[in-house]
């Protein structure tokens, strides 16, 4: 009896063993199946987009090949710019600004040539950028006007720091002290200092008195009727000849402006050096005030005559 149980319990232990063995085996195989169906499909997909990847590795090879060779073509661009502005003889941060801005448009350029090899659509970009442009040029349309009128100064050059000049459009005048991509400031003779935006400078006609290197001093003094008009002259030439600050190559003018109500006038004009202008300007009418005196040339000046009449 006890034999058949131990025959009995062998036979179940081996029955248990044979019924783990195949569940093992047939786990295997799924696992093999499934890793099989996981490669084809690798396959598959890979011999889908495989063309669509090499593709796109050669649009990049072929981006990095342009981007290369663009930025050795920008540094040539530059370098010719550079050299075109130092011979145009343009202000030093005028030159900075002009290069820099070429240099990014140039970049923006190579920007947008980059993402069209690779396939990236930069339509929507450039309409985005674009209103975005617009937008804040509209809000800062005022900075932007005088950013414009400060490289136009700077082109043109239409004065320079160190001018003594007049704004026609506020009649300020003085000397250049310096002139920014924005503002302009001068100091006036009285010495104060003025900020003139340069979009105001650009839209006006500007008198600059320092532009070249002698001026004409051109000054007027009226002397009465009853007056000896030669003499009156003669002496006018004489202060004239002898200011000091006079170009000897040039002639002194005397000579009769006009006819007026109650005066003669005058006019006296001399060319000095530009320097020298407001010091022979104001040096001639001291000088001739004391000189017609001495000849008793009667400088009149605004008065009223009553007449009263009486009534029997």
């Amino acid at each position: 009896m006890k034999s058949l149980i131990l025959f009995a319990l062998s036979e179940s232990t081996e029955s248990t063993k044979s019924d783990a063995l195949s569940s093992v085996e047939a786990e295997i195989t799924d696992n093999l199946n499934q890793a099989v169906e996981n490669a084809n499909n690798f396959i598959h997909s890979l011999e889908k987009y495989l063309p669509k990847i090499i593709a796109f590795g050669i649009n990049v090879c072929i981006a990095i090949a342009i981007f290369a060779v663009g930025k050795i073509v920008i540094g040539i661009l530059m370098k010719i710019v550079k050299k075109f502005f130092k011979r145009a003889n343009i202000e030093i941060s005028v030159q900075k600004f002009l290069i820099s801005l070429v240099r990014a448009i140039l970049y923006f350029i190579l920007f947008i040539i980059l993402c069209n090899q690779v396939g990236i659509q930069t339509t929507s970009f450039v309409a985005l950028l674009s209103t975005a442009s617009l937008t804040i040029g509209l809000a800062l349309q005022g900075s932007f006007s005088n950013f414009a009128g400060g490289v136009l100064i700077l082109l043109i050059k239409p004065f320079k720091v160190g001018d003594y000049i007049v704004d026609g459009s506020s009649g300020t005048e003085g000397t250049v002290q310096k002139i920014d991509l924005f503002y302009t400031m001068i100091v006036t003779p009285d010495n104060k200092l003025i900020t003139i935006p340069n979009g105001n400078l650009s839209n006006t006609h500007i008198t600059n008195a320092s532009a070249f290197e002698k001026r004409r001093v051109d000054i007027t003094v009226g002397i009465s009727y009853e007056s000896d008009m030669e003499l009156a002259k003669q002496t006018v030439r004489f202060v004239g000849m002898q200011e000091p600050a006079r170009l000897m190559e040039e002639d002194v003018f005397v000579g009769i402006k006009a006819l007026a109500e109650s005066e003669v006038t005058i006019v006296l004009r001399v060319w000095v050096k530009t320097e020298d202008y407001w010091n022979a300007y104001f040096r001639m009418n001291e000088e001739l005030k004391k000189e017609l005196d001495k000849v008793g040339i009667e400088i009149p000046y605004n008065q009223l005559d009553v007449h009263v009449t009486q009534k029997e």
